[in-house]
């Protein structure tokens, strides 16, 4: 046996024996290199002149050059191949290519026939694939829009080889031979494939149609598209190439728009082979389309999704066939969106026009083409889509009352122009149906209920993602004047007792099939809400468009329960996510509906009221703190009688006085503040006397004291009495329109502040001492005549930094003359552009014309049938008309 010793020292000679073989062969491949190179730097520039003098040959010689003298000088090129100094020699190698597969009756100058021989058939293969590759390299870094020639060449070498339709080779007896050929091009377009043939052409197309005014000709579209569609329609439109299809074609942003704009012929070929069928059963699976979505980020996404609405708009069969197909895959995408959509500004998010604030990062080169994105993501909310999808509520029939309706007689006044008439009559016969309540009977796990909720999410999703045109959406929703009215009688229908109970268990149970019947009363919320907010007193009181006013009684008592239970059975103390968002819709609709009710009453007497909700067990909640009743009144205060809540305010007022200090005990007095005014200078003394004071000392008591002209104390002592007085006579002058520091409107004289108050050198500081005195007043439970406008109320509350705040309805408290005209422009049945009307509207500020424009530039633009028929620029004006008193 050998002994360690001997073992070590024959692994180590063995080791230094390898290591000096290594070396040797080392050295031996370093001479054969230097010797290769030494006789490529003899080869090559010869070869290099060989292969130019080839090219540089008439067009005479060229077009008889035999197919082998081109394999052959091509492979010499290929050898040596640099592709930034050999491009002008790759061009020509492929001009000679193409003229050679236009030669007429010469199958040996045909390129391609080399394909048929047997012994080069391979190499041929080996060839075309190297050149074809090139060629996708040379159009991923060409700038095609300077040098559309070169570009248009390689998708010329591209589409002749991947398809054998132009081979000449295969005309008359060679048919037989096509199957063969065939296989080629398959096995062609496998090779482009696997190198990222489909990246390459995304660059293309996005480079030539992301811009403000697309650069990709016809031609180059076309053929850009064809080869895209070839190796799916070659693999019998396989999932493995119809992923890639979808990540890198169909997310060319506005694609389908161009199509059909620039080369409509390509969109024939999808329908003819049933494209967006193939496309729906394959984004379906829940796997495979998030797989899409992680592959495209949120932008790219969007795209995909507006390719997607903008194929279904063109193919509506298709889309009446897989409804739900379509819903599901579109739901998808947006809720892969939404994980990455932001309430606000931070560090980790980036601005997107569409989303907004986005966390995932955001491809600034698609800015230019988000206009036609969202011309394609409003097919989603057009009246195709909404027809197809509501489908099954739209068809049904709203029941009728046997008794026609009583129809005032018309009177000179009232005869209107045909189209009004008809609009009347309509609006007529829809009026006549029978009041629409909860009656319950409907399954929610009917097929028909799941599609109507499914359909509902996807339109919830659309509203929570789709920031930024949210007001599109429920805009393109509200359209069709029955689809509300019908999701009402549809939620009436649904479960045992009507809609109310099955929503309130809903609310307990954390199921899917819980927050799909939640998704669908939030969007009828929100689009009702939306509808109520820019249809003025006529379309609501008179008209009664979408819905009836006894039918807005019932929606209310409906919202009025759920909104209560939700606060009472402590949902909303922790409310948060989806919960926050449902009850914030619900009560939003409850709202707007209870202020409408308020400026012109619609619902019975104590309709707002909870009967089961006694004030002493308010006041006994109130007392222990507990959360839910301090709820009911931030959110609900309605629901207690006015007068319990006079008397509610009075004992916090009370609690809060013992709190500070401010009653006078056995064993304390409060600090009584001391002030003395001069009758004639009231308002200047007091001013300066109390507006320096703390909130402690307003909340006091003040004790005022009057002197005369000659500083001689009058007689009597103020027990609230005189301080009294004094509020009543400062109140008197401040909102006394000569001192400008409030005006009057017209017709009822409402109080609002002067858009001229500035006049004024301490104007800020006189509506806070204002404030603070009608502050004072409510304090102290002294009532104080003081007739605010409505509208100026709604500031005061807030109200209008709400994206639902409606100024239709306000303006009239402002000026209700202006309302008038406005709203006859609105109903005006002739061509509103003989009214020589502009987008904007002038106001006199001070002797001065100042013009206010609705949308940038509009001073210049005429006001149409077409843009009269935007609700929300009659809105937009009649808000800024509102505002113009902060101006």
């Amino acid at each position: 046996m050998f002994t360690v010793s001997q073992t070590s020292r024959a692994w180590f000679i063995d080791r230094a024996r390898q290591a000096r073989e290594e070396r040797l062969v080392q050295k031996e491949r370093e001479r054969a290199a230097v010797e290769i190179q030494a006789h490529c730097s003899e080869w090559a520039p010869g070869t290099q002149r060989e292969i130019d003098e080839f090219f540089k040959a008439d067009d005479a010689e060229a077009s008889k050059r035999s197919a082998l003298c081109i394999f052959k000088i091509a492979r010499k090129l290929l050898f040596l191949f640099r592709i930034k100094e050999d491009n002008e020699r790759f061009e020509k190698l492929c001009r000679c290519i193409l003229s050679s597969m236009e030669a007429e009756n010469e199958p040996k100058v045909w390129y391609v026939s080399l394909a048929l021989s047997k012994d080069l058939t391979l190499l041929w293969i080996k060839q075309i694939k190297h050149v074809l590759w090139y060629c996708c390299e040379f159009l991923e870094h060409l700038k095609f829009y300077r040098i559309p020639d070169l570009s248009q060449l390689y998708l010329t070498m591209l589409v002749t080889f991947t398809d054998t339709s132009t081979w000449k080779i295969l005309r008359g007896k060679g048919e037989t031979l096509r199957p063969a050929m065939n296989h080629i091009c398959a096995n062609i377009m496998g090779h482009l494939n696997q190198h990222g043939f489909y990246s390459v052409l995304q660059i293309l197309l996005t480079r030539g149609l992301a811009r403000p005014r697309p650069c990709l000709s016809k031609g180059t579209l076309t053929a850009t598209f064809s080869l895209a569609l070839r190796p799916v329609i070659a693999a019998q439109f396989s999932d493995n190439l119809i992923r890639p299809f979808l990540i890198h074609i169909m997310s060319v942003p506005a694609l389908v728009t161009h199509l059909s704009t620039v080369t409509p012929e390509r969109l024939t070929v999808l329908e003819s082979h049933d494209m967006l069928r193939k496309f729906i059963t394959f984004l379906r699976n829940e796997d495979r389309c998030r797989d899409v979505c992680e592959s495209l980020e949120g932008c790219h996404t969007l795209c995909l999704m507006g390719n997607l609405l903008h194929l279904g708009s063109l193919s509506p069969k298709v889309l009446e066939e897989e409804t739900d197909g379509f819903v599901s895959l579109l739901t998808q995408m947006l809720c892969y969106c939404q994980k990455y959509v932001s309430q606000k500004k931070s560090n980790l998010t980036h601005w997107h026009p569409v989303l907004g604030w986005f966390s995932q990062s955001v491809d600034y080169g698609l800015n230019e083409s988000m206009p036609l994105i969202t011309k394609q993501l409003q097919f989603l909310w057009g009246v195709p889509l909404i027809r197809i999808f509501f489908s099954d509520i739209l068809s049904k029939k709203l029941v009728e009352n046997q008794e026609p309706a009583h129809v005032q007689p018309a009177s000179p006044q009232n005869v209107l122009p045909v189209k009004n008439l008809l609009k009347r009559a309509f609006q007529k016969s829809a009026s006549v149906r029978n009041i629409l309540r909860p009656v319950g009977g409907k399954r929610v796990d009917s097929v028909e209920v799941q599609k109507v909720c499914n359909i509902c999410v996807l339109y919830q999703t659309s509203l929570t993602t789709l920031t930024q045109i949210r007001l599109q959406i429920l805009t393109g929703l509200t359209y069709l004047d029955d689809l509300l009215p019908k999701l009402w009688a549809f939620i009436c229908e649904l479960g045992p007792h009507g809609g109310l109970k099955l929503f309130l268990e809903c609310l307990n149970n954390d199921t899917e099939e819980s927050k799909q019947l939640l998704a669908m009363l939030m969007l009828f919320c929100d689009c009702s809400r939306h509808l109520i907010t820019i249809l003025d007193d006529i379309e609501v009181y008179e008209e009664q468009i979408s819905f009836k006013l006894e039918e807005l009684v019932t929606i209310s008592s409906f919202l009025n329960s759920f909104v209560f239970k939700m606060i009472w059975d402590g949902i909303v103390e922790n409310a948060k996510g989806e919960t926050l968002e449902l009850f914030q819709s619900v009560h939003g609709w409850l709202m707007v509906l209870y202020e409408r009710d308020c400026r012109r009453r619609f619902a019975p007497e104590d309709h707002w009221l909870r009967k089961d909700l006694k004030p002493s067990v308010l006041f006994q909640e109130l007392d222990k703190d507990r959360k839910r009743a301090q709820l009911i009144l931030q959110y609900i205060p309605h629901v207690i009688p006015h007068k319990n809540r006079v008397l509610l305010f009075r004992n916090m007022v009370t609690k809060e006085k013992e709190k500070l200090g401010l009653v006078e005990t056995s064993s304390a007095s409060p600090h009584v503040t001391h002030i003395t005014i001069r009758r004639s200078r009231m308002l200047e003394d007091g001013y300066e006397q109390l507006r320096q004071l703390s909130q402690h000392a307003m909340k006091g008591v003040i004790r005022v004291k009057f002197v005369n002209d000659l500083g001689v104390d009058e007689a009597g002592i103020d027990q609230d009495g005189v301080f009294k007085e004094f509020l009543e006579e400062i109140i008197k002058r401040v909102f006394d329109p000569a001192l400008n520091l409030f005006k009057t409107t017209s017709g009822d004289e409402r109080l609002y502040p002067s858009p001229t108050s500035y006049i004024h050198e301490n104007y800020l500081q006189l509506f806070e001492f204002v404030g603070k005195m009608l502050g004072k007043a409510v304090y102290e439970g002294i009532v104080v005549d003081v007739p605010f406008a409505s509208f100026f109320l709604s500031q005061l509350l807030g109200h209008h930094h709400s994206i639902f705040y409606s100024s239709v309805d306000e303006l009239p408290s402002l000026d209700s003359e202006f309302y008038k005209n406005l709203t006859s422009i609105k109903r005006y049945d002739g061509d509103i552009a003989d009214l020589g009307l502009t987008l904007s509207y002038d106001e006199d500020v001070m002797g001065q014309l100042v013009c206010h424009e609705l949308i940038p530039g509009g001073k210049t633009i005429p006001v149409t049938n077409e843009n009269n028929a935007q609700s929300h620029l009659v809105s937009h004006l009649d808000q800024m008309h509102v505002a113009a008193w902060c101006s």
